[in-house]
């Protein structure tokens, strides 16, 4: 059994993470147009940097959640790979093995020149510093991909779930393009879950089993369903 979980920002809310749609937390005070577009960047980098140190140090601080755990539990039924929009690493703190970023991964740097994904650099701490360099000579920045870039990972992403027998769509308000488009991808004949809480609100395709419940909640029954599937009950 080939799963992909798909995650979103409520995939780590649980874990006190805010997403830039929270009306309180770090993106409380920032316009996204000031800290997560290239003109950002290239306006006030001193400005930029600061507000992803501030984010690093959050998410260094958190811990994975239920949820978290439980998709590393599919591990025992199937081959199981986390396509996730988060930049934060709590599904690998949870033990998940195969984990693609979509857009990128906070714990790590890259250039600020012109050959970006051609190296990562792991970031010890959560503080990245102007002067900080990578092995060409340019600025480090963070590795994440800002509104306006491109999303080098959306073709492996696309193949994976098109591939996958069981889709779990989780936490995540299919409003980020592209990558809400990629639940698209699934075949016809794959089995789909979508788990959040305002399911309610979303625009879903009707071949989704629909779990209008918290992550947590939401994979424990999910969890127990595809065990059920699997004969594993």
């Amino acid at each position: 059994m080939k799963i992909v979980v798909f995650s979103g920002a409520g995939m780590s809310a649980e874990s006190g993470i805010s997403t830039f749609r929270d009306n309180n937390g770090l993106w409380a005070n920032f316009k996204i147009e000031e800290v997560a577009t290239p003109h950002a960047w290239s306006n006030n980098p001193e400005m930029v940097q600061s507000f992803y140190n501030q984010r690093r140090k959050q998410i260094i601080e958190s811990s994975p959640n239920e949820a978290h755990k439980l998709i590393k539990e599919l591990e025992k039924i199937g081959d199981v790979t986390v396509v996730t929009q988060n930049i934060d690493d709590l599904h690998e703190r949870a033990g998940s093995k195969h984990v693609v970023h979509l857009h990128g991964n906070i714990r790590e740097a890259k250039s600020s020149g012109p050959n970006q994904e051609a190296r990562y650099y792991p970031i010890d701490g959560w503080e990245l510093k102007m002067g900080d360099l990578c092995e060409d000579g340019f600025q480090l920045r963070p590795h994440v991909v800002w509104f306006g870039e491109a999303v080098p990972n959306l073709e492996v992403a696309s193949n994976l779930i098109t591939a996958a027998s069981v889709l779990i769509v989780i936490g995540t308000s299919l409003q980020v393009y592209p990558a809400a488009g990629l639940i698209h991808s699934a075949a016809r004949n794959c089995t789909k879950f979508l788990i959040d809480p305002n399911a309610d609100q979303l625009q879903i395709p009707s071949d989704f089993i629909v779990l209008n419940e918290t992550a947590s909640e939401g994979m424990l029954q999910c969890l127990g369903l595809l065990k059920e599937k699997s004969g594993l009950s």
